[in-house]
């Protein structure tokens, strides 16, 4: 969501010169028209530009890796929450497609989105502008669109994964499970994303019982049902989250397991405004920053 308002505005040509700092106040007042407050921030998304200059750990770009995060996960919960991998390039002429199977995932490691391909039937493929797409992607340099430094570092690969689906049968939905130093408090939904309807979300507590603020999406009208996985996942984020002040862990559920998606330490990079805003103050006082 950020990102395409600050594209409507062309923030993202303008303010690339800006040192991060200067980047990210000018960027929260457009986005919330107040001031920035680092000296003593209180709400998440505050706490948000606070962790992108002050809690640069290392590890954490290895973290946001789409192929290295997998020997995170490997060592700490185990080889069979990971989606199989089917390859990894530094450049999309470099793919064979003929070694691919008739359904896969080919995507960026180092962004979110730009340049992915899920391929349901090869021989349907435009593999040119597969190619393209993925060119773009890699050209992108994530870090700039809202000065999330872990993934500035990141060796920018290609990687392919089995094609996956959940119980429906035909789209993937991921559990979005927001850590706070280790321990689950919310976590999030998606539903009609693969529909005409625009896209929902809802959040749920550590109890599966649902919470009422909006961020970024309506609420559904039928809030999903409690995933048969639930406190599975719920473990597995716990144990992956071990040690990190924030951090949100996505898992798929399939016929075939539980699935790990990807950690994101900036969820809507800090620009998504929740609503009420009594929320954004009661989330951001999960967050014990460094300093605190």
């Amino acid at each position: 969501m950020y990102t395409r308002i600050f594209d409507a505005l062309n923030y993202r040509k303008m303010l690339n010169w800006l040192p991060d700092k200067a980047f990210l106040k000018a960027a929260f007042r457009a986005r919330f028209g107040r001031k920035l407050n680092l000296n003593k921030p209180e709400t998440f998304n505050e706490k948000m530009q606070w962790m992108k200059l002050y809690n640069r750990k290392p590890e954490y770009t290895m973290m946001v890796d789409k192929y290295l995060v997998r020997n995170y996960v490997r060592e700490k919960i185990g080889e069979k929450y990971l989606i199989p991998l089917l390859g990894v390039w530094d450049d999309s002429d470099k793919i064979d497609f003929d070694k691919l199977p008739m359904q896969f995932v080919l995507k960026c490691n180092h962004n979110s989105g730009l340049g992915m391909c899920i391929c349901k039937n090869k021989n349907n493929l435009d593999i040119n502008q597969v190619k393209n797409e993925l060119r773009k992607g890699m050209e992108q340099d994530y870090y700039l669109t809202g000065r999330e430094w872990p993934y500035k570092n990141v060796p920018r690969r290609i990687i392919a994964e089995k094609y996956m689906v959940d119980e429906s049968g035909y789209e993937l939905k991921d559990y979005k499970y927001y850590c706070f130093d280790g321990k689950v408090k919310i976590v999030m939904i998606n539903s009609d994303r693969m529909s005409s309807e625009k896209t929902k979300a809802n959040y749920f507590d550590e109890n599966y019982q649902q919470l009422d603020f909006v961020w970024g999406y309506d609420h559904a009208k039928i809030p999903p049902a409690k995933p048969e996985k639930f406190e599975e996942m719920k473990c597995l984020a716990e144990k992956l989250s071990e040690g990190i002040p924030h951090v949100r862990i996505d898992f798929y559920q399939t016929p075939n397991g539980i699935f790990f998606g990807e950690m994101t330490f900036f969820d809507g990079c800090g620009f998504d405004p929740i609503e009420p805003i009594e929320w954004d103050y009661k989330i951001g006082s999960w967050i014990k920053l460094p300093m605190e």
